[in-house]
Order: structure tokens, then sequence, then C-alpha cells
């Protein structure tokens, strides 16, 4: 059983192709103006010469007169009749020329006049005929009429002296023919026109529209730099091109943009660098008193004669405190050399020893949670320094250990491919909050207190941050999947 088709909606119509770029847009609305142009001057060619040549016959038909049709009337033509009566220079007509006599409507006598030696002057009728030829009005107008037998014939009536009707009539066949012959030229010269102006005006476009396209890929050079940080060279401006132009006009403003973009990048640039050096110099500089301070307090703690509670206490916490001090001084000037592009080392590092022993450390510093591996079978080696990488394994377990409740289970994975490692921890914590997610990797960011509720203290926010920066200089990437219930740290490391 077949259905009948459901018909297209107006939505679904397949839409004619449009041109998209400016040049084509241009071309092809050039073309179509040509078009419309060329087709009106034809139409009124073809127009004015069906009317011409319809007037000229209409005259010819005057200059004939009923003629032809009055010796019908009377039996008195005959094709080689040329003179020898005083109606002989009337009745001379030409080839094709048609007669009929009608009498209260109805055609009693009809004729053609033949070509060459011919003497046959009739012509068949039919009913529909003789009813158009009925119905031609005696106006002294030419009026077309489609005979049957004959095509369309112009013709002509007139009032008979005997109270009938006398029709003349001459074949519309030349002037449809010539009609015919000018609308076919126009055609191939229209189609020869457009061809040459569509090439001419893709031409003309493309030659006109060159500056826009330099500007266009000056644009497109810019797009593709990266922008977000260091230092930025800019490509060479676009062209200058006449500024009285619309096309000029435009790569003024972007050369002027551009110059605005290089000189806002030049100095983010020189800010970053003196900020970076401020780092690296204050880190530097605050190291020695803060191991001093650490040193001092180590040794107050140390004096064999009796302390008091308070002073002991005290003590300790000026340890502690600077002894994490000290670890923030070192990690703020670890990302200050990473940041100024200090080569790391790059010797064969075994990354599943890593991982073994940054786990068993976490299993001691966090007991509370449970702490899982999936190594592969055959050890994983990537190039890189294995000081710094095994302080990225040490930041990815304290940041699952310090950012999560007690009993939650982390997992370590380690995979390997043709190109990459992939080093992966994953928890089922509370997860990393949705506006914490888009930063969690630059420095300083503090999120512990919403992903466990109730912690007090953990670290600078630099952890995760330096995580990243050395990922970078090893030419990997982090990347960050957090949901409720699901965290993954994924660290990517070429081999």
């Amino acid at each position: 059983m077949r259905f009948p088709r459901r018909p297209a909606r107006p939505s679904e119509v397949r839409r004619l192709p449009r041109p998209r770029t400016l040049r084509a847009r241009l071309t092809a609305g050039l073309v179509v103006l040509l078009a419309i142009s060329c087709a009106a001057v034809g139409v009124a060619a073809v127009v004015e010469l069906n009317g011409f040549l319809t007037r000229r016959l209409d005259q010819q038909l005057q200059q004939a007169g009923p003629a032809f049709p009055q010796s019908l009337e009377h039996g008195t033509y005959k094709p080689s009749d040329h003179d020898g009566d005083e109606h002989g220079d009337t009745r001379r007509q030409a080839a094709g020329t048609f007669g009929a006599r009608l009498l209260n409507g109805r055609v009693t006598s009809v004729a053609v006049v033949p070509a060459g030696d011919s003497q046959d002057l009739g012509v068949a009728l039919t009913d529909a005929d003789r009813t158009s030829l009925a119905r031609v009005p005696v106006d002294g107008n030419g009026h077309t009429v489609c005979l049957s037998h004959l095509r369309e014939y112009r013709l002509m009536a007139w009032r008979g002296r005997d109270g009938d009707v006398l029709v003349t009539g001459l074949p519309a066949e030349p002037v449809r023919a010539a009609v015919k012959r000018l609308e076919l030229v126009a055609v191939v010269v229209l189609g020869l026109a457009l061809t040459a102006a569509g090439v001419a005006g893709a031409l003309w476009v493309r030659w006109s529209l060159r500056p826009l396209s330099r500007v266009a890929a000056t644009a497109t050079r810019v797009s593709e730099l990266p922008l977000a940080s260091g230092e930025v060279a800019l490509p060479p401006r676009a062209p200058d091109s006449d500024p009285r132009s619309e096309v000029g006009q435009v790569a003024a403003a972007f050369n002027r943009m551009l110059r605005h973009v290089e000189d806002a990048l030049t100095k983010r640039h020189a800010s970053e660098e003196r900020l970076r050096r401020f780092a690296a110099d204050a880190s530097h500089e605050l190291r020695t008193p803060v191991a001093s301070v650490r040193g001092h307090a180590e040794l107050a703690l140390l004096h064999p004669g009796p302390v008091p509670p308070e002073i002991t206490r005290a003590l300790e916490r000026i340890k502690a405190e600077s002894s994490r001090m000290g670890e923030m001084v070192d990690d703020l000037l670890l990302l200050a050399r990473l940041d100024a592009g200090r080569p790391l080392e790059s010797r064969p590092v075994d990354l599943t020893h890593l991982v073994l022993d940054a786990v068993t450390d976490a299993r001691a510093t966090g007991p509370g949670h449970r702490w899982s591996l999936d190594l592969p079978e055959d050890p994983v080696t990537v190039p890189g320094d294995a000081h710094r990488l095994q302080q990225v394994l040490a930041n990815l377990l304290a940041n699952a250990r310090l950012h999560t409740p007690v009993g939650t289970k982390v997992t370590v994975t380690l995979e390997t491919g043709a190109e990459a490692a992939v080093l992966s921890v994953h928890d089922d914590g509370p997860g990393v909050p949705e506006d914490v997610q888009p930063g969690v990797f630059e420095r300083f960011t503090r999120a512990e207190h919403r992903r466990r509720p109730g912690a007090s203290g953990g670290g600078a926010g630099l952890g995760l941050s330096i995580v990243a920066a050395v990922a970078e200089a090893h030419g990997g990437s982090v990347q960050l999947e957090s949901a409720p219930g699901a965290t993954t740290f994924r660290v990517v490391l070429p081999v």
C-alpha cells in the first residue's frame, strides 16, 4: 500500500545557493543588472519591430484595398491577368494575397493569389475559419486572424456596393519570421554579453578588492596569534590604499587599531616582566630571612633549660609558619623561573616509579582516604625533570587529600600511548564548584572551604598553578573534569 507523498513545507524547500563572498555578490549583482538592462532593451526592440512591421503590413492592405475580393464577386480575376481591362492595374496582387466576400455573414467566395505560374486560387476553410472571417470588424483597420490552412493573416474589411463585406489579407509570416530572427539574435548576443561581462566583471571586482583582501589576510594572521600572554610580534600592517575610497578607509582604521593593540601588548608585556622580576627578586630575598627565622625557632626549641609552655607553643607556631612561608617562597620562585622561560632538565624519567612513591607518601600523610593505583604492566618513561614531575604528583595528591572529606577514594591512573602519557587523579569527593573551575589553575585560587566544609588552613593556592606551569614547560597540558562525586585532574605529557 502506497501513501500519498507529503507536500514539502515552505521551510523544507531547497533554497537557491547564494553567493557568500563580497566579490561573488558584486559580480552576480553586476551580471544581474546587465541581464535586466539587456532584456529590457531586447524586449523593447522586439515589440517595436513587431509593431513597425505590422503597421507596414496594414499600409499595404490600405493600398491594395478591396480590389481583389471585388474581382472574386464578379469572377473576373485570373492569375495571368496583368492588364487588358480597366481593372487590370488594381488586380495585380502580390502572391499570397487573401480575398474573401461575405454576404449576410456567410462566405460566398474566397481565394488566395498563388505563387509562380500556379492557376489554383482555391483555399479550404473550416467552419471555425468562416466564423473568424465573419467576426472581422469593418472598420478599415488591420486584424490578425489565424486560418487553419494558411496560418496567420493580417485582414482588413470594407463594405461593398451590394451590401456585402469584402475582406483583403496579407500573410503575417514575414513579420513573424523577422521578429523571431531578432529574438534569436537578441538571445545569442545577450548570452555572449553576459558571459563576457561576468568574466570581465569578476576580474575587475577582484582587482578592485585587492586592498580589502590584503586587510583580510592581515586580520587572519593577527587572529592566529596567541595574545593571552608573553611577547607578541604583530605581522606587517595592511598596505595603504587611496584614503578617499571605502577600502582605503578600512585599511587605515585597521592599521590604527593594530598600532593601538601593539602598544597595549607591549605595555602589558613590560608590566608582566616587571612583575616576574619582582616576584623572583622578592622570593629570592625572602628565602634567607625566612630560613633564618625557622633556624632560630628550632634553636630556641632545643634549649636545655626549662621553658614556659606558652613560649614553647609560640616557638612551634613560629617554626610551622616559617616553614609554610618558606614553601610559599619556593613556589613563587619556581613560578617566576618558569614564567621567565628557563628550561628544565630533560632526562628519561620513570613515571611509574614516581607515581608509586607519591601514592606511598600520600597514604602515610592521609590514612583516612582510600588510595588506589591503576598502572600499566610496562614502565612508562617520559623525558623531563624528575624533581618537578614529582612535585606535580605531590601537588595533585595533596589537593585531593586536603579538599575532600575523610573516606574519599582517590584513584591514580597512568596510561601511555604512541605520542603521550596520561596521568589522571580521580576522586569521588564533592567536586570543584563550577564558578571556580575556569580559574582553578590560576595563582592564589583557594576553594577548600567549598569542597570540604569545615576545613581550615590549607595551601596558598599555588599548587595547581605549579602543576599547570610544569606541565606546559614539559610541552604537555593539564585538564579538569569535575562534577559532584567525580573529579578528575588529567596531566598529558609527551613521550
